[in-house]
């Protein structure tokens, strides 16, 4: 994949009609349009190592503000590189209804590192709202958590070098001697996250949203059977 700006300060990007991405402002995964590029002139003066561009979200007209490190400088283009930073994020969503308050607490914390890309400070928080977890279900909670965490990953097909790093992050001890905390990655905090997401669902929000649900049963139940006659539970009883 190519992506550069030509010496009349067009960009050209060979995946145009398919760079999409999640919009910080409207939440939609959106296609985005270059709408602001640096002049070719400039960029050969002054030669930076990093290029900013500002697109627009086709779904709510919003800016998008992405950054590219620059490849070359070449005679008659500026070659960039094919991957870029979100400047602003789209924050997680998460449903935090069912969580302990204390849970809720980190982990609304370890979303916002993660939206802000500080990917190393939100694996930290991940391991803490992780240690909650494991305190919230007594002796046996780490090695259920342990389970149900590798079945995730069965069921997601996570390779073996990402899996490694997750569990360190989240089943690591910070007591040990040396640093347990692995450097991690774009592609491993997403990974990390999904993991959380489910790990916290099953654990508080499958089961509260079952426990809710078998009291309005019962509620249902018990009116509906107040509302019987005596004749016909007599009736019944014949």
């Amino acid at each position: 994949m190519s992506v550069h700006v030509d010496s009349n300060g067009r960009l050209h990007h060979d995946h145009e009609r398919s760079l999409a991405l999640n919009c910080p402002h409207c939440q939609v995964f959106s296609h985005i349009t270059a709408v602001s590029i640096p002049q070719y002139s400039e960029l050969v003066a002054n030669r930076p190592s990093q290029v900013g561009i500002v697109y627009r979200c086709d779904s709510c007209n919003a800016p998008i503000f992405l950054r590219f490190a620059v490849k070359m400088y070449a005679a008659n283009r500026v070659e960039l590189a094919n991957h870029f930073v979100e400047l602003e994020r789209a924050r997680e969503k998460f449903s935090f209804t069912y969580l302990p308050e204390d849970t809720e607490t980190l982990f609304r914390e370890a979303l916002g590192c993660y939206s802000a890309g500080h990917f190393n400070a939100f694996a930290s928080m991940c391991r803490r709202t992780a240690q909650q977890v494991f305190s919230d279900l007594g002796e046996n909670g780490r090695l259920k958590l342990y389970n149900q965490v590798n079945e995730a990953r069965e069921m997601a097909e996570i390779d073996t070098d990402t899996y490694a790093i997750v569990k360190k992050v989240l089943f690591g001890s910070d007591a040990d001697a040396s640093p347990s905390m692995p450097e991690i990655g774009t592609y491993e905090a997403s990974v990390l996250l999904e993991l959380v997401k489910d790990m916290l669902y099953q654990t508080y929000v499958r089961k509260g949203k079952l426990q809710q649900a078998m009291m309005v049963r019962r509620f249902f139940a018990e009116e509906t059977l107040d509302k019987i006659t005596p004749i016909g539970r007599a009736a019944g009883a014949d």
